[in-house]
């Protein structure tokens, strides 16, 4: 937070334990896009948005065993995909880095980084790409279709 003091990680009173408690939010809030001119009136709680983001990211609960009190799984995936997509996301998580490392006593920006051969392979397996494809549908290649069928008819 801006005024220097730790955000606070007590758990208790909150719902469930993946929700943001006022000092996240406070934080956090901001971050997000204000909705689009023109249209109607968001009608969602973006804080409850951010409850079933991360109630989803630290259950790892499918997208349709989300419970009933949470934003709807349409809802929760379309924002989770948008703020993506828009660098909503990358910027919580600067943001949330940099406080960390600054209450940790640290530079908010590390001086030097430590790469080894396994840093390495992670990367070339994972990357910023991959969250956008773990969460899309499988899709099936039309030409492979036709292919097999093609060899059946033969």
């Amino acid at each position: 937070m801006d005024d220097g003091k730790p955000v606070s990680y007590d758990r208790r009173g909150l719902r469930c334990p993946s929700d943001v408690t006022d000092g996240e939010w406070a934080l956090i809030g901001g971050l997000i896009p204000p909705a689009k001119r023109g249209g109607n009136a968001r009608t969602v709680d973006l804080r409850e948005v951010v409850n079933g983001l991360l109630h989803v990211l630290g259950t790892g609960c499918q997208w349709r065993a989300i419970p009933k009190d949470l934003p709807p799984r349409s809802t929760l995936h379309g924002s989770f995909m948008r703020w993506e997509w828009d660098g909503t996301l990358g910027r919580i998580h600067h943001a949330l880095h940099v406080l960390c490392r600054e209450q940790a006593g640290r530079e908010a920006s590390p001086t030097a980084a430590i790469i080894d051969s396994q840093s390495v392979k992670g990367a070339e397996k994972g990357g910023l790409g991959s969250t956008r494809t773990a969460t899309m549908a499988a899709r099936r290649s039309r030409a492979a279709s036709a292919t097999s069928l093609s060899t059946r008819l033969a």
